[in-house]
């Protein structure tokens, strides 16, 4: 089976900007793209299959589900599936904020079943550019209480212009080639003026506990889940939230947790690349183009690698993120 391409849904949101489309070679009058959904099972949002250069293609038009559906264990791995049925555990995405999204926190596994009958949402984020001066918001500076998480987030007074609950998030100076851990519970937001590609559990559950005071599209203030963020925050300081990883190999594994197993791959000429797993493995391109187990895919594009020839056998010059379970 050779590997899949889809067709990405391109997001406008408030905060979008203008690098998506020319990063993937999308020609495209949309404005404010603020997300390309690259592999999605999200209902209402699945991933089409696209043309990947075989003759007659019989899979062409079919959703990722009916894929999984078709092909089970064959495309998603024999334990995935087992796991999982023909719902896909990831959600990959680019993302390129113009301005600061909302800060906001997403619940855990158990609470996000008990509440809303699906999964939670844990994801990391790469950093593939960010412009001078830059922030990425994860974590707490200092300890603070559900108690005075709610007084410091409902408060109407500001200072310089800020919530009170933006002086206890912790702000880091956002650098090309940062890795972002971002585990349910903990406190975040993307600053202005990055890119980057992020990978999550599927899951669409977004707790958003501060706007910065903006409007929607009708002049309303987007909504905002107080409440039911209280219980789903991970109050704990932590002394590190940027993590680290040897951007020296041309394999570095970046995460390795119960959702994702997330690898930096940097190929010069050719690779082959396995990592003994019975999953799929995606393939998001960050730069340069490639052929890999005969499917050609360049800057901007991602790739579902079936978990039957999940062996990759690279020719090109690129980097690529992939993640498998």
């Amino acid at each position: 089976m050779k590997p899949y391409k889809f067709e990405p849904y391109l997001k406008t949101t408030l905060w979008g900007g203008y690098q998506i489309a020319p990063f993937k070679g999308i020609f495209t009058a949309q404005p404010n793209i603020g997300e390309s959904w690259e592999i999605s099972g999200v209902p209402g949002h699945e991933s089409v299959a696209i043309d990947r250069g075989l003759v007659d293609d019989i899979d062409v038009g079919l959703t990722l589900t009916q894929l999984i559906d078709k092909y089970k264990g064959l495309l998603v791995g024999n334990k995935v599936y087992k796991h999982f049925g023909n719902k896909f555990p990831l959600l990959v995405k680019f993302i390129d904020s113009r301005q600061d999204l909302s800060v906001q926190v997403h619940p855990n596994d158990e609470l996000a079943m008990e509440r809303h009958g699906c999964a939670g949402k844990t994801e990391m984020w790469y950093v593939i550019k960010s412009d001078v001066g830059a922030k990425i918001y994860s974590g707490l500076r200092k300890s603070i209480t559900p108690d005075d998480y709610e007084r410091l987030v409902s408060a109407d007074n500001e200072e310089n212009g800020e919530n009170p609950m933006a002086s206890v998030i912790a702000t880091h100076e956002a650098h090309d080639g940062d890795l972002y851990f971002l585990p349910a519970g903990r406190l975040h937001a993307i600053g202005a003026g990055n890119f980057l590609a992020e990978i999550q559990e599927t899951s669409d559950i977004t707790y958003r506990v501060y706007d910065f005071g903006r409007k929607d599209a009708h002049g309303k203030p987007r909504e905002l889940h107080i409440q039911e963020a209280r219980d789903a925050i991970d109050y704990q300081v932590w002394p590190e939230y940027r993590s680290s990883y040897d951007s020296t190999k041309p394999i570095s594994q970046l995460i390795n947790c119960p959702h994702f197993i997330v690898h930096r791959v940097v190929v010069q000429v050719a690779s082959q690349v396995d990592f003994k797993t019975d999953s799929f493995v995606v393939v998001m391109c960050l730069w340069g183009e490639a052929n890999i187990n005969g499917v050609h895919i360049h800057q901007g594009e991602t790739i579902l690698v079936p978990a039957c020839e999940n062996v990759l056998y690279i020719f090109g010059n690129a980097s690529f993120l992939t993640a498998t379970l």
